[in-house]
C-alpha cells in the first residue's frame, strides 16, 4: 500500500507543487485506474479520512478521491463506520481535473486536518456551498453541488492540487492526536 506523504518528510515538494492534468484519454488507461485504486486504498487504511488527493502518495496528478462512507447514514449520524462491511459502504467519488466553478459569498469557519499534516488541526474559513466539474474514473464529464462537509472537502482537496495544505491558512492549529 502507498504510503500517505507527511509535510514534513522530503515528499513537500510533491505536496508543494501545482499538479498536472490527466489527459482525458488517459483516465481509463490501467495506469490512471492504477493510481486511483491506490488512493482509495490508502484512505481507507485511515479511519478518519475522508478524502485524498494524488499528491498524497507521491502523484503530482490532479486528482482527488471522497470516501463513500461520508455518505453512509452512519457517519452522516455522527457513529462509527470503521467496522461495516464493506458492501454497505458507497462507493468513493472520484474527481479528476476538478475545477471549482462556483463558491457562495457566505463563508463559515470549520474545523480541519489532514492526512499529510497529523496531527495538527485547525480552523478554516470555507465557502459554505461549492459547485465543481470533474472527470469521473470512467472519464465522463459531471458537475456536483455541495454544502458544509463536501463542500469544505472538496476546496480542501483542490487546495492540495495547487500544493495548498490548510495549514497555509488556518488559525487556531494545534496538535492533537486522538490515538495517544
Amino acid at each position: 500500500m502507498k504510503k500517505i506523504l507527511q509535510k514534513a518528510e522530503n515528499s513537500q515538494n510533491v505536496l508543494r507543487e501545482e499538479a498536472k492534468a490527466v489527459p482525458i484519454r488517459d483516465i481509463t488507461t490501467p495506469k490512471i485506474q492504477k493510481i486511483i485504486k491506490e488512493m482509495s486504498q490508502a484512505l481507507l487504511s485511515q479511519n478518519d479520512g475522508v478524502a485524498i488527493a494524488a499528491p498524497q502518495i507521491g502523484y503530482s496528478l490532479q486528482i482527488f478521491v471522497v470516501s463513500g462512507k461520508i455518505f453512509h447514514e452512519n457517519f452522516i449520524r455522527g457513529e462509527a463506520t470503521d467496522n461495516l462491511p464493506k458492501e454497505e459502504i458507497p462507493e468513493d467519488l472520484v474527481f479528476i481535473n476538478p475545477v471549482i466553478s462556483r463558491l457562495s459569498r457566505e463563508k463559515i469557519w470549520v474545523p480541519e486536518g489532514c492526512l499529510s499534516v497529523r496531527w495538527l488541526y485547525g480552523k478554516t474559513h470555507r465557502s459554505k456551498k461549492v459547485t465543481v466539474t470533474a472527470y469521473d474514473k470512467n472519464g465522463k464529464k459531471f458537475t456536483r453541488g455541495a454544502s458544509n462537509l463536501l463542500a469544505q472537502i472538496f476546496q480542501h482537496e483542490t487546495d492540495h492540487l495547487k500544493g495548498i495544505l490548510f495549514t497555509d491558512h488556518a488559525k487556531d492549529v494545534k496538535e492533537e492526536n486522538p490515538f495517544q
